[in-house]
C-alpha cells in the first residue's frame, strides 16, 4: 500500500451560515476532498481520531455544541455510525494515542472518563471553577491535562481515576500549574513518557507557557502582543507556533545560535531559567520579527503541523486551509472547499487503508474487494454510560480485538516445507545443541568436565608456585632493609660518640 498524506478538518456553521458543518480528508498535495462525513457542527476542541491502520479500523468523534449529543464516524462509511447520548452537552473532549480512553470537559468544569470498548463510565468529578475549554492525554495516555477558565491547567493521573478504590473521594490532580492570569485556551503535549515530558499551554493573557512535568515546575514565558488561541508543536520539540484570532502567527525557535568563546557558532537552548525567564515577543527589530511572524488576514482558528514538520496548516474562521513553507513561510496553496464555514479542527494523518470508496486491494481476501471491511474490523464503540454503575464496571470483562491475519504479498506459505522449518527452529530457537544423539551428548559433556578440571588442578599449582615465588622475595627485601638500617644505626652513634669526646 502506498503511503499518502492528507488532511482531516471538522468545520461548523457560522452564525450566518445555514446547514451544518462536515468532517472531510483532503488529499495533502492536491486539496481533494477524498471523504465528507456530514451532519456535524463541532467546534473547537470537540473532535477527536483514532487513526486508522492495516490491522484496525479507526474512528472520529464530535460532541455538539447545542446538544448532549456525541457523533461517532468510521472511516468505512459516510454516514454517521452511532449516537451516544451524553449526561449534559460537552465543551470539549480527547481521545488517548490507543483510542481505548475518551474524555470529555463541560461549562461547568466538570470531566467524564469513560472506555470506549465498554462504554462504562470510569470517573466523572468536578475538575474546575468553571468551564473547561481543552482536554488533552499525554502520548501514552497514563495523564489527562485539562485547561480551564479559571486560567488552571490540571494533571491527572489516569491510573488514579481508574482505581476502584479511589471512586468515594474526589480525585486529586497530580499537579496544577496555576501561573496564567486569564483563561487557558490550548494545550500541547510533548514526547516522552509521564511525567517525564514538556507541556505547551497558551492563554487569553497573551502568554504561552513550557512546564515540565517530572518536577511540575515553570521553565519559560513567552509574551505576546496579543492573545493566543492554538498552538502547534513541532514533534521534535524545536519550535512551535502560536496563533493570535487578528491572523498573526508566531513561530518561536527553541533552540539558537551563538557565538563561541573559542570562535565559531554554537547551538544551545532557549530559556528554562524558571519563572523569571520571561521571553518578549515583538521587542525584536523589524527583520528579525518578519522572520518569526506569518500574516494570515483572516482570524486563525486552528494550526497544526504536516508529518514530516515541514509545513504548517492554518485554519481559519472563513473556512480556508492555508500551507505555508515553514523555512521560508512562502504560501504554497490554499484550500477553500469549507469556505463560509469555521474551521474548529485539523490534522495530517496517513491516508486509512479502509477509507470508503478508496480501499487497497492489499487488505482483501482472495482480491474480493466485498471482503475488505472484513480485513479491517473496526475499532468497537460502545453507547457511553450517563451515570457510574459500581455492578457493571465489577462485571466488565477486558475484551481485545484480534485482527485476522494478512497474507504477505512477498512469501508464499505453502512453500515452505516442514523440515525446513524443524531446522530453522532449531537454529534460531535451538542453536547451542549440537545434532548427534543424547548418548554422544553426555559422554562430550563429560570429557569436557574432565578436562576443565585437569584446567583447574594446573592453575592451583601455577599458584602455588607463584605464592612461594612471592614470599621469598618479600623475605629477602625486608631483610634487607632491616640491616641496612641497623648498620646505618650503630655508625650513627659511633660519630656521635666521638663529638662528644672532642668536647
Amino acid at each position: 500500500m502506498k503511503l499518502q498524506e492528507t488532511i482531516l478538518c471538522s468545520s461548523a456553521a457560522q452564525s450566518s451560515t445555514v446547514g451544518l458543518g462536515t468532517v472531510a480528508l483532503h488529499d495533502f498535495q492536491t486539496g481533494a476532498t477524498l471523504a465528507s462525513f456530514k451532519q456535524t457542527n463541532a467546534g473547537p476542541h470537540c473532535t477527536a481520531i483514532l487513526e486508522s491502520t492495516s490491522m484496525e479500523g479507526g474512528f472520529v468523534l464530535t460532541c455538539q455544541p447545542d446538544k448532549s449529543i456525541l457523533n461517532v464516524y468510521h472511516f468505512q462509511k459516510d454516514q454517521i455510525s452511532l449516537k451516544i447520548v451524553l449526561p449534559e452537552k460537552l465543551s470539549c473532549i480527547a481521545v488517548d494515542r490507543r483510542g481505548d480512553m475518551c474524555a470529555g470537559g463541560t461549562a461547568q468544569g466538570r470531566i467524564y472518563l469513560w472506555e470506549t470498548s465498554s462504554g462504562i463510565l470510569y470517573n466523572s468529578w468536578d475538575a474546575h471553577y468553571r468551564q473547561v475549554n481543552v482536554l488533552r492525554f499525554t502520548n501514552d495516555g497514563d495523564a489527562l491535562i485539562s485547561g480551564s477558565d479559571d486560567s488552571v491547567v490540571s494533571v491527572w493521573s489516569v491510573s488514579r481515576l481508574l482505581d476502584g478504590d479511589l471512586q468515594n473521594e474526589l480525585p486529586v490532580p497530580f499537579c496544577m500549574l496555576s501561573d496564567h492570569t486569564l483563561p487557558v485556551t490550548d494545550i500541547v503535549c510533548g514526547v516522552g513518557l509521564f511525567p517525564n515530558c514538556r507541556v505547551l499551554t497558551s492563554s487569553v493573557d497573551h502568554s504561552v507557557k513550557l512546564w515540565d512535568l517530572s518536577s511540575k515546575s515553570l521553565l519559560t514565558t513567552f509574551q505576546f502582543p496579543q492573545s493566543i488561541t492554538c498552538l502547534a508543536w513541532d514533534i521534535t520539540e524545536r519550535f512551535f507556533f502560536a496563533a493570535s484570532p487578528n491572523g498573526s502567527v508566531h513561530q518561536m525557535n527553541l533552540f539558537r545560535q551563538r557565538e563561541s568563546k573559542f570562535g565559531g557558532q554554537v547551538m544551545e537552548a532557549v530559556g528554562g531559567a524558571g519563572v523569571t525567564d520571561i521571553i518578549r515577543v515583538g521587542d525584536e527589530n523589524d527583520e528579525t520579527r518578519k522572520k518569526r511572524l506569518i500574516s494570515v488576514g483572516q482570524s486563525v482558528s486552528t494550526v497544526a503541523l504536516s508529518l514530516t514538520s515541514s509545513l504548517l496548516l492554518v485554519g481559519t474562521t472563513e473556512g480556508l486551509i492555508h500551507i505555508y513553507d515553514i523555512p521560508s513561510h512562502q504560501l504554497l496553496r490554499t484550500i477553500s472547499t469549507h469556505k463560509g464555514f469555521s474551521i474548529g479542527y485539523l490534522c495530517t494523518m496517513l491516508k486509512p487503508p479502509d477509507l470508503i470508496g478508496h480501499i487497497s486491494l492489499d487488505f482483501t481476501i482472495g482480491n474480493n474487494a466485498a471482503d475488505a471491511k472484513d480485513v479491517v474490523p473496526v475499532k468497537p464503540i460502545i453507547p457511553f454510560q450517563r451515570m457510574r454503575d459500581a455492578k457493571t464496571r465489577e462485571a466488565h470483562d477486558i475484551a481485545m480485538l484480534l485482527p485476522k491475519p494478512i497474507e504477505s504479498p512477498y512469501y508464499d506459505v505453502t512453500t515452505y516445507e516442514e523440515e525446513a522449518f524443524h531446522q530453522d527452529h532449531a537454529f534460531f530457537v535451538k542453536p547451542l545443541l549440537p545434532t548427534h544423539s543424547s548418548e554422544t551428548d553426555v559422554s562430550a559433556l563429560k570429557s569436557r568436565v574432565s578436562e576443565l578440571e585437569g584446567e583447574v588442578e594446573r592453575l592451583r599449582e601455577h599458584l602455588g608456585k607463584a605464592k612461594g615465588v612471592n614470599d621469598a622475595i618479600w623475605d629477602t627485601v625486608v631483610k634487607q632493609l632491616v640491616v641496612g638500617k641497623n648498620v646505618s644505626s650503630s655508625e650513627g652513634d659511633e660519630e656521635l660518640a666521638r663529638k662528644r669526646s672532642r668536647i
